[in-house]
Order: structure tokens, then C-alpha cells, then sequence
């Protein structure tokens, strides 16, 4: 099978012109809405477009080599099996690789520190960094895909732009596929989080290089943990992604079957030490709790309670119920989520991340569904088909009982909703992992919106602002042609995702934890990521459009 491969395009730093009108939106964002998504079109390369007060800049590209490249992992987005563009007139067969595969930097970290050393033990790395697990890699010794962790150095010329910081344990075994990052200031360790199911779960990591990796699993349990955040107490909330087989009737529609967890550690200074893994369980209308109930997908998907979440007004109870606690039940590994649904909790439609509230206290804890990703799903809107965003709201985040209300309830255009930031005190940042089947249904790659938690999105007409409107790269272009291409064994995914939108100060103490201050973009420190995920593997950083423009014209 022959595959002529068109010429690349350069990367372009593209704003919208869209004559539409700016809304003031509560914490002083004052974005100009985007109008649309950019359309998918095949074998066209896509321009993105940001509001247009806003500009992008790469932080890093991904073909940036490493600086301390292996023959598995040579380059920031691309591993050492393949050539990072396939060659013209290539043959792609199950048992050859035709194109390097994408590592597919994730979640973003960004910390401000001292001292921080590299390969070089010459060079000054500078101050300011972006730490990123990878949810994909090369297949390792074991015949599976292989994370790896890098640190992107903001302030180092290109040779030392990105160091790889770790690619095994302390045991010695592979780093799994990253899909989640956060800084634990107590623990002094990064927390990454892996959605592989029982293979999943929660590592952490130092910062020095290199770093030190180690496995929580027996601490925290095997899920398919994805968002992962710290309290002021030490307590580390994780959003897990877990699918689910779709239903008998409901053909397009998946059980829910992902939970809201929370770890107390027993020593919120040393993880190693253990502590309690709880899962959160909603209430609904009729007073009983919202559970998971084996064989009988079609009735989860269009239960009670998955409507009762998915209406607009309804407070429903919630509460915490245990699901290990080391002190009991011992350290070796253990599946959370088959616990979490024998123990009551309540199964959401994939929720991916979520962060504390600025200025709550840390009382409010927002977080997304990304829902079906099928227009065709048979939950609909009111049903969770769509996902949407949620608030838990508790008296402190130590507490025992509190409350579910909807924020935003998702629907076809506005669906797939996975990573946020908070950009003020009222707004969170979602951006889409809609998945390319979705794309092709609704015309429209992903987008990046505005949720304000002040907003009323129950009145007709109300929807989430647009700041981003993601295209498609070169790249993400050419690997959906081969992706289209049948029984090739092509691993590639053939579409872009906004992934990591990170803002963050870069405090790397406790009073610098996401939720402990209210952010305020492109002032006092506070900076703006996000990472243009398969295809290219760009990572962006995103910059107030007026203020490059004054500079560039001096």
C-alpha cells in the first residue's frame, strides 16, 4: 500500500479577526467570544484561532530532540521507533512502523525553582519549568506503550530545552502512559496519574534530576485516575476516566462507571506511610444513593440519578465512602474502582479533571464529564450523555457530607469537555477531547471555552464562551489519512486535542497550591499552557495579545 505524504507546514501563530461582539465576563477575562469551531476537513491542514486578545508562542515543539535522548525516547513528542515524518511513497504494515509514535505530552505542571540541575551539570537551567508525564509512547520490553517523564526548562536555549527526567521506577520497571500531573508541597513530589484500569493508578516523583519514581499503588489502589489535586490538609483528590460497555438499547450510550476519590495520608509528608481512600456518593430525588449495578447498562444510562445530576437547580446530598485504608487492608495493590462500586459510590460519565474553587476556601471543587463522545448517544442531554461540568460543594474539604449541583450541562456542540484551569475566580477554562468519530459527526474539531460559575446556563441561549478554536496540524493531517487506511496496524491517533491548560504562578509552596489564590493572567508571575496534543505535539504557552504586540512594535 503506497501513502505520497504532503509537505509539512511550519507552525504559525494564528489569532481570530472575527467581528463579534467582546463580553465582560466576571473576573475581568473581557474575551472576545470566537464565533465557531474550525471545521474538519480531510487531507486540509487547519489553522487554530485564540480570541483575539490573546496570542500563542511554542513552548516547546515536538520534535524537539532531548537532551538526554534513549533509543526509546528521542524527541519531547515523538519516540525513537520511526522517522517523525513517514517517508513519500512509505508502506505502513502491522509489523512495521512507518512513523515514529507520538508520546503525547499531557497534563502541564508549571513550578518556579531553584537549583535545579541537568545532563549538563555545566549549564544553568534557569528558573521556571513545565513538567509533563506522556500518555503515549514506544512499546517497551514488555511489549506495551511506555511513559516517560520530561521537564521543559523555559528559560534554556534549544539544546537543553527539554530534559527527560525519568523513563523507569526505583524498582526498575517502566514508567507507565501519564495522563495526569500535579505538585504535592507536603510530600515535595510530583503526583502522576495513569488511566490504564488495573494497571493504572498514582506514582510519584521528586523534582531533582534524575528523578525518583515510585509506585502508590499499593497506597492509593490500580484506576484509572486522571485529574489529580492537593487540599491544604494533604488530601489528594483524584477524578478518575474509566469507560464502560455500552448499552443493550442504548447502543451509543456507556454506563457510567468512573469515580470522585479523595486519599488522606496517614503522613501527608511521606505517601509511603499509607492512609484511607474514599469515593464520593450522590444522593438523588427519591433519597437513594446513586450505585452501579452489574448487567444492567441500560438502566444506569437512563437512571434516576443520572437525570437528577444532569438537571439544572437540583442540589443533591453526597457523601464519602471508604474504600482501603491501609491501616486495615494492608499495602499490596488493589482495584479502587471495583471497591468503589461495591462499597455505594456513585459512577459519573468519565469525569477527567477537576480544581478547588479560587477564593472558596477550598470548600467548592469543580470538575467535568466528557460524556459519550457520540453524537448519537441515547443519554442525550438529560441524561449526562453529553457530560457537562459540576460542583461538590462541602463545609470544608475534610468533610464527611455536602452537596452536587450542575454548573453547565453539556450537549452535541459543546461536549467532551476534559482538562480546565481556573482564570479568575468565577471562570474555569475547559477544553474538549471530543475524539475524532465526534469530530466527523458534528463538523467541528475541539474548542476551548469559558464556563462562569455565576452564569445561569439554564436560560435558552446562554452557552460557555469561546477563547480557543483548535485546528489541525500537518502532522495530526497525514496520521489521519493513515489511520483511515485499514488493517495497516497504523498507532497514531489522527486528530489534535487540547490538552493541559495549566495557569499557575509557579509556587511550589503549600500557599501556592491550585485553589489558594485567584489567578490573575499574564500579571504577578502567572502564565498560560496548554498542549496541542498527537500530530505535532506542541505545547503552547499563551500570552496577552496586546502587550506582544506594544513590545513588537517599539
Amino acid at each position: 500500500m503506497t501513502i505520497m505524504i504532503p509537505r509539512r507546514c511550519t507552525l504559525a501563530l494564528i489569532t481570530a479577526t472575527a467581528l463579534v461582539p467582546t463580553i465582560a465576563l466576571a473576573g475581568s477575562s473581557k474575551l472576545t467570544p470566537l464565533p465557531s469551531a474550525m471545521p474538519k476537513a480531510e487531507g486540509v491542514v487547519v489553522p487554530s484561532a485564540l480570541s483575539p486578545e490573546l496570542m500563542q508562542v511554542p513552548a516547546v515543539q515536538g520534535f524537539t530532540p532531548l537532551e538526554n535522548p534513549t533509543a526509546l525516547f528521542k524527541y519531547y513528542g515523538f519516540g525513537g521507533d520511526g522517522p517523525i515524518v513517514p517517508a513519500a511513497n512509505s508502506i505502513q504494515g502491522k509489523d512495521n512502523t512507518v512513523e515514529a509514535t507520538k508520546t503525547e505530552p499531557d497534563k502541564n505542571t508549571y513550578l518556579v525553582l531553584e537549583d535545579q540541575k541537568g545532563p549538563d551539570a555545566s549549564y544553568n537551567y534557569g528558573s521556571h519549568f513545565l513538567f509533563q508525564g506522556h500518555e503515549g509512547g514506544p512499546n517497551g520490553e514488555d511489549g506495551k506503550p511506555q511513559g516517560m517523564l520530561t521537564r521543559i526548562n523555559l528559560d534554556a536555549d534549544i539544546a537543553h530545552r527539554v530534559t527527560l527526567m525519568a523513563d523507569e521506577t526505583t524498582n526498575g520497571t517502566a514508567i507507565p502512559v501519564i495522563d495526569g500531573s500535579s505538585w504535592d508541597p507536603f510530600a515535595q513530589r510530583l503526583l502522576l496519574t495513569s488511566e490504564e484500569g488495573t494497571k493504572g493508578g498514582v506514582w510519584q516523583a521528586t523534582i531533582d534530576f534524575p528523578s525518583k519514581v515510585e509506585d502508590l499503588t499499593g497506597i492509593i489502589g490500580n484506576g484509572s485516575y486522571e485529574g489529580v489535586q492537593v487540599d491544604p490538609n494533604g488530601t489528594i483528590w483524584l477524578v478518575e476516566d474509566e469507560s464502560d460497555k455500552l448499552g443493550e438499547v442504548a447502543k451509543h450510550a456507556k454506563q457510567p462507571n468512573s469515580f470522585v476519590y479523595r486519599f488522606t495520608p496517614t503522613d501527608k509528608a511521606d505517601l509511603t506511610k499509607g492512609g484511607k481512600l474514599e469515593a464520593l456518593q450522590v444522593i438523588d430525588s427519591s433519597r437513594q444513593p446513586i450505585t452501579f449495578h452489574d448487567g444492567q447498562a441500560d438502566a444506569d444510562i437512563k437512571s434516576q440519578g443520572m437525570k437528577d445530576l444532569h438537571t439544572y437547580g437540583k442540589a443533591l446530598k453526597t457523601k464519602w465512602v471508604v474504600v482501603h485504608d491501609t491501616g486495615k487492608d494492608g499495602m499490596s495493590p488493589f482495584d479502587a474502582n471495583k471497591i468503589a462500586k461495591a462499597n455505594g459510590a456513585t459512577p459519573l460519565k468519565r469525569p477527567e479533571n477537576g480544581l478547588f474553587r479560587p477564593g472558596s476556601n477550598f470548600a467548592e471543587f469543580v470538575f467535568d464529564e466528557t460524556g459519550d463522545t457520540n453524537a448519537d448517544t441515547e443519554a442525550g442531554e438529560e441524561y449526562g450523555g453529553f457530560g457537562g461540568v459540576l460542583k461538590l460543594t462541602q463545609a470544608s474539604p475534610a468533610a464527611a457530607e455536602g452537596e452536587i449541583t450542575l454548573v453547565y450541562r453539556g450537549k452535541k456542540a459543546y461536549t467532551g469537555f476534559d482538562n480546565l484551569a481556573f482564570w479568575s475566580a468565577d471562570e474555569a477554562m475547559f477544553v474538549e477531547d471530543a475524539g475524532d468519530k465526534l469530530h466527523s459527526q458534528r463538523n467541528a474539531l475541539d474548542s476551548g471555552y469559558v464556563v462562569n460559575l455565576t452564569a445561569d446556563y439554564s436560560k435558552e441561549g446562554t452557552e460557555p464562551s469561546r477563547f480557543l478554536a483548535e485546528g489541525r496540524d500537518s502532522l495530526a493531517t497525514i496520521d489521519a489519512g493513515l489511520s483511515a487506511l485499514k488493517d495497516t496496524g497504523f498507532q497514531n491517533e489522527g486528530d489534535n486535542e487540547i490538552t493541559g491548560i495549566h495557569v499557575s504562578d509557579g509556587d511550589a509552596t503549600v500557599e501556592g497550591l491550585l485553589g489558594a489564590k485567584i489567578p490573575t493572567p499574564f500579571e504577578n508571575g502567572w502564565r498560560v499552557f496548554y498542549t496541542q496534543q498527537h500530530g505535532e505535539n506542541t505545547t503552547w504557552e499563551v500570552l496577552k495579545k496586546l502587550s506582544a504586540l506594544k513590545t513588537a512594535n517599539q
